[in-house]
């Protein structure tokens, strides 16, 4: 091992979270590109195969440009758990570190981050006669069932297999660290309500340009519009336009409200996290350089 691969063998792994839009992205790409990264996607989005368009993964290019890990791992539908993305994201940081490389992990997922940045430990595998007794409950039961056994809720807590799944693990919040793990820096990416609105406004617009219509369409006919991977905001609005309840117009409007929706259920899970250190874009870009260039 050469000297330079030497002093990246031990490089930090860099977390950069924040809500849908905020530009986190961009940035892991620029830094990636300057200081011999690659970037593992914490999102529960894009780890399905086809779904390019309306998870918003990165472009051809970008991925051309640095070396993308955390996408297309399953088709939609198939299974994969917080257990399944912390075990793949801490291979792949390894693997990272071990070419001399840093790893980046991205994304806005808050649980995907924090099973790899506390180190969650997973039991076994669910037991079928207790989530048959779980999936006969309304998802208002499972909330309370929650709060009466001091259970978090999931991000994604209007979905009932994900509640269920964190009823499955309720244990989890005792078999975790209660710091990050060791040599790593987290960094939040900071904007104003007003910023972040005008960049979901360009998103939406932009994926409506790409196709994201037609994009749903084959999806929906070969997986069928009930498929679990279709929760994702702009698939469900799609959904809705094509079974002529909303128009196009409205699909749109839609498709931001639910966006800003889900960027306060974001911002809400990460600001638990105290060890984040929130900066704008500039200021995160300024701040993590000179950390990496000190490597």
């Amino acid at each position: 091992m050469d000297a330079e691969r030497s002093s990246y063998t031990n490089s930090p792994l860099i977390v950069i979270v924040g809500p849908t839009a905020s530009g986190k992205t961009s940035l892991a790409i620029e830094l990636a590109k300057k200081y011999n990264g690659e970037i593992i996607c914490a999102d529960s989005r894009t780890i399905y195969k086809y779904m390019d368009i309306g998870t918003a993964k990165p472009s051809s290019v970008e991925q051309n440009e640095v070396p993308h890990w955390g996408l297309d791992l399953v088709e939609p539908g198939e299974r994969f758990t917080l257990s399944d993305f912390k075990e793949y994201a801490v291979k792949k940081a390894r693997e990272i570190r071990s070419r001399g490389h840093t790893p980046f992990l991205v994304g806005g997922t808050g649980l995907y981050i924090d099973a790899v940045m506390f180190d969650y430990q997973f039991g076994g595998d669910y037991d079928v006669a207790v989530r048959k007794k779980f999936e006969e409950m309304s998802l208002e039961e499972l909330h309370y069932y929650c709060t009466k056994n001091n259970i978090l809720l999931p991000e994604n807590n209007k979905n009932r297999r994900y509640v269920i799944r964190a009823i499955e693990q309720k244990g989890i919040n005792t078999m975790r660290s209660r710091v990050p793990i060791a040599n790593t820096i987290i960094v939040g990416i900071a904007t104003n309500t007003e910023d972040l609105r005008n960049r979901i406004e360009q998103r939406t617009e932009q994926l409506f340009k790409n196709g994201v219509v037609n994009e749903a369409i084959k999806l929906g006919e070969k997986y069928g519009w009930n498929s679990e991977a279709f929760t994702g905001n702009i698939y469900k609005t799609v959904s809705l336009y094509l079974s002529g309840e909303i128009k196009e117009d409205e699909m749109k409007e839609k498709s931001m409200i639910l966006d800003r929706q889900l960027v306060k259920k974001q911002l809400t899970w990460f600001r638990r996290n105290p060890y984040i250190k929130w900066l704008s874009l500039r200021d995160a870009e300024d701040y993590l350089s000179e950390r990496l260039a000190k490597q």
